[in-house]
């Protein structure tokens, strides 16, 4: 069985990802760390990257400086989408390639943009975690050091959480402390 892991940004989806993984041994692919590794320095992504926004959206090592990029790409939607229709064919190639080479009954794919990025069909049943507007708006400005307003508009370039929980096969509430949230994925039945 696959999982799809949702939910809306700063809802606690690592936290579950990371439960999941640590008690049942239930392997990981993770859309966000395939998106870092696809716009790695040297890369095809990285170049095309460099070649749009120039040298001032590099770190001094080089590196893409994350905050410029997210700057540009989440105040103009058409730069989200342009950067999008770069990473999202790549992250998908990655996970489908996770999933043949596993041997696991069940795997989680944690993709923050599942429905976005059109990869439902990728799953078989599909895990949205939610928690109320306020709590991620203040979890994303902890976690981040974003401005209200930085947190907002990365909130708001997502599908909005309840179009995600009408689609949902298990709904996940981490509007709660953390033992609360293990106590409520221990209650799901896990069944390959």
């Amino acid at each position: 069985m696959i999982i799809g892991l949702t939910g809306g940004i700063a809802t606690g989806k690592s936290t579950v990802s990371d439960y999941l993984r640590d008690k049942y041994q239930i392997p990981v692919i993770d859309a966000d760390v395939l998106a870092r590794e696809a716009v790695q320095v040297g890369s095809p992504i990285f170049e095309r990257i460099v070649e749009r926004y120039g040298d001032d959206i590099l770190n001094p090592d080089g590196d893409i400086n994350r905050g410029r990029l997210g700057e540009i790409v989440f105040g103009d939607e058409g730069e989200r989408l342009w950067l999008e229709g770069l990473v999202h064919p790549y992250v998908r190639a990655r996970m489908e390639e996770g999933i043949r080479e596993s041997d696991a009954p069940i795997i989680l794919l944690s993709i923050p943009l599942l429905f976005e990025a059109k990869m439902t069909d990728l799953v078989d049943q599909i895990w949205v975690v939610y928690t109320d507007f306020e709590t991620q708006v203040s979890r994303l400005q902890q976690r981040n050091g974003f401005s209200r307003q930085g947190a907002i508009a990365r909130i708001r370039s997502q599908m909005p959480l309840q179009d995600k929980l009408v689609r949902a096969d298990v709904v996940i509430d981490n509007s709660g402390s953390v033992e609360e949230l293990y106590r409520l994925i221990k209650q799901i039945k896990l069944e390959a």
